[in-house]
């Protein structure tokens, strides 16, 4: 699926999809979801994905026709491969990761949260392939607003207090 456009300039990123390019924001909302921008500031190219697992069940490899970018692992490597067509390097990249909240705080059911999970993941991920992470905005209670200037390389996070969603009653 690919990611929808609100402006020439704004590219908005559901749940399963990544970005690779330039001149643009990149928007999100993360809950246990997370999203990895990776940014090649010499070549002011930016990319970010919205995975929501770590990996498929098993960890089994897929082809890369059949990669998805559902999965944190897999969209990693779709990115790094829309990458390198453009010449980038893993090394010529930064990252910063974003999401991994807990959704449901307070219920456990004997696993250990999902978001968590993914964060961790994104972290071995990115350590994997000897990308620095130069920041990340992980874990905690509830959802996150993303938007990602990929000429700058730049990142805002937005992370209202669990239960805010932004609504507000317009008075009568």
């Amino acid at each position: 699926m690919a990611p929808r456009h609100l402006r020439p300039d704004d590219v908005i990123l559901q749940p399963g999809e990544y970005f690779v390019g330039r001149g643009c924001r990149v928007r999100t909302v993360l809950g246990s979801c997370v999203s990895i921008t990776l940014w090649a500031p010499h070549q002011r190219l930016g990319a970010m994905s919205h995975f929501l697992l770590a990996s498929r069940l098993g960890s089994r490899r897929v082809a890369p026709a059949a990669r998805d970018g559902r999965y944190g692992d897999e969209a990693l490597d779709l990115m790094l491969r829309e990458l390198a067509k453009a010449g980038v390097a893993p090394g010529d990249c930064e990252a910063k990761i974003f999401g991994g909240g807990d959704m449901f705080p307070g219920y456990r059911g004997g696993a250990s949260p999902i978001g968590m999970r993914n964060g961790e993941a994104a972290r071995a991920l990115l350590a994997a392939h000897a990308i620095p992470v130069r920041t990340e905005h992980l874990f905690g209670h509830g959802h996150r607003h993303i938007v990602f200037e990929t000429d700058t390389g730049a990142v805002w996070v937005r992370q209202p207090a669990p239960g805010d969603f932004g609504l507000r009653q317009e008075r009568p």
